[in-house]
């Protein structure tokens, strides 16, 4: 493959040779000495076992070989210089395909809201959405954005851009608190139904942290699933006290289905970023795709803000 790009720049620095009349010109044009000039022509020669130029001190001349091989180049270099436009072309269009995966309960959660928004705005962008839990290879499965929790670091193909934090709520139901009453400190939701979340190796035992002191608490309850979005209708169904992402309960705990208990103290809350495969600048399409989500979560950070207040 070095090889053949080899030939190719060899090849179209003989047609730039030829179109400026002289080495010191073309050297110019190309960025390099006219020494590097003329080695380039020679393995240029030596690798098609031809003379293709006739140096003097005053003129260039072409061979019989020479002569033959010009318009191709030329036809060559302008196909080259075509396909460069039509790529510039590409990234400045906004339409065409845009692949995006997605953790399923933020893609099950937003999917109606920003999907259905941002489509309004640029009926000629076309999403795919994966949904997925499993971290996709972004470079080797196609993917032009993701949106990732955890922390982002050791993967040098990837920019990783901060969208939001991932804060976990514990809430309930007013009808399932007016039945068994609401826990003022965690010590309290060991006697409570708590559905939990088996994706964490842990989901036994909630942490909380109030100022410098941490708490640990076994819990236990009628549900326990990897799938938040399940676990937020059993929830909504009085099955008994979750911890849920605060994203995905806003509208929730704004009507007041769900009342959100032991605010004073802290759960866990982990970074999440939109990333893309690290290769420069964007096809404008993917790039009105990143800016607005990561407006979309800004707008939903401050109106999370709102409803603490």
């Amino acid at each position: 493959m070095e090889t053949i790009a080899g030939d190719l720049e060899d090849l179209s620095a003989f047609a730039i040779l030829l179109e400026s009349g002289s080495f010191t010109r073309a050297a110019e044009r190309l960025g390099c000495s006219k020494g590097q000039l003329s080695k380039r022509i020679s393995a240029l020669e030596h690798a098609l076992g031809t003379t293709l130029l006739h140096r003097t001190t005053r003129r260039l001349s072409l061979t019989a070989a020479g002569t033959a091989l010009l318009p191709e180049v030329q036809a060559l270099n302008a196909q080259a210089s075509r396909a460069r436009r039509a790529v510039l072309a590409l990234q400045e269009e906004a339409q065409g395909t845009v692949r995006l995966s997605v953790p399923v309960s933020l893609g099950e959660t937003f999917f109606d809201a920003w999907l259905m928004e941002f489509s309004r705005e640029y009926p000629d962008i076309r999403l795919e959405l994966d949904l997925s839990n499993e971290r996709r290879d972004l470079v080797a499965d196609g993917f032009d954005l993701a949106i990732r929790s955890g922390s982002m670091a050791g993967d040098e193909r990837l920019v990783a851009r901060p969208l939001f934090a991932l804060q976990e709520l514990t809430c309930a139901t007013p009808a399932y608190l007016e039945e068994h009453g609401a826990p003022t400190s965690p010590a309290e939701l060991g006697g409570h139904s708590c559905l939990q979340n088996t994706h964490y190796p842990d989901h036994d035992v909630w942490l909380y942290q109030r100022r410098h002191e941490l708490f640990r608490v076994s819990v236990g309850g009628v549900l326990a699933s990897n799938h938040y979005t399940l676990l937020k209708k059993a929830a909504l169904a009085g099955a008994g006290i979750s911890r849920l992402p605060s994203y995905m309960i806003q509208q929730e705990l704004a009507e007041g289905r769900l009342v959100w208990l032991l605010r004073d103290y802290q759960t866990r809350t982990q970074p999440v970023f939109l990333i893309h495969p690290y290769q420069g600048r964007l096809p404008r399409r993917t790039q009105l795709l990143a800016d607005y989500l990561l407006r979309w979560f800004e707008r939903s950070r401050r109106q999370l803000v709102a409803l603490e207040g």
